[in-house]
């Protein structure tokens, strides 16, 4: 895993979201003046044996693009280490900063784009390139639970199990809060995909995801781990 996080920061594959996470990088927001910005590819974070694996959809442009951590410095990360730290996943209850001393136990945090793009809104040929790096990252953590943020990871996780040979249903599950899929790998590897809100403010604040529905699918996700 360190090895391939090692190859992930210097990534320069896509044009686009190179020169965006870079020009925010160099134009620090107000609040955070005089901070010095990652503004690199943002790699996965969290124990590298986990039985569970949050996908999300990509870097937020002043959160993990700013910090270097996933789900780390803004109010989304802050919605989601709270749950996790409830449901027993997170050692402490927020995430503020890459040396905050935050340790998940039992679950990893990652993405299927790793640069922060334009509007929250990567397309679909950047999805496509960035897939190598989240086959890479599901072979190596081997996890029995995968929880999707939103509709993006939820597709990008099935279409990547898919190219790599796992037995994806037929017609291919469809998104939802709660939303379960059984899979197969092609050594016979069980693994079940759980669908969440994604923590976006626009979920959080709108109370289309509260926090005790978040809880719920991380208590069903330890509970399908443990098994």
């Amino acid at each position: 895993m360190p090895a391939l996080d090692g190859l992930l920061v210097d990534c320069r594959a896509c044009p686009r979201l190179v020169a965006w996470r870079e020009a925010v990088a160099a134009a620090p927001r107000a609040s955070f003046r005089g901070e010095r910005y990652w503004g690199r590819p943002v790699p996965g974070f969290g124990d590298p044996a986990a039985g569970v694996l949050v996908v999300g959809l990509a870097p937020a442009a002043h959160g993990g693009n700013r910090t270097g951590r996933m789900f780390t410095g803004d109010r989304s990360g802050d919605f989601l280490i709270a749950s996790l730290h409830r449901t027993g996943f997170a050692s402490q209850p927020t995430s503020v900063g890459a040396d905050d001393g935050l340790v998940l136990t039992g679950l990893r945090l990652t993405a299927p784009v790793h640069c922060a793009p334009p509007d929250n809104a990567p397309t679909p040929a950047e999805r496509r390139t960035c897939a190598p790096w989240l086959a890479r990252e599901l072979a190596l953590v081997r996890p029995g639970v995968v929880v999707a943020l939103g509709g993006f990871g939820w597709q990008a996780t099935l279409a990547t199990l898919g190219e790599q040979g796992w037995q994806v249903p037929r017609p291919r599950p469809r998104f939802g809060h709660g939303a379960e899929a059984s899979l197969t790998g092609p050594d016979g590897q069980p693994l079940t995909l759980l669908g969440s809100f994604h923590v976006s403010q626009q979920n959080t604040f709108t109370g289309r995801l509260t926090p005790q529905m978040l809880d719920d699918v991380f208590r069903r996700a330890r509970e399908l781990s443990d098994r």
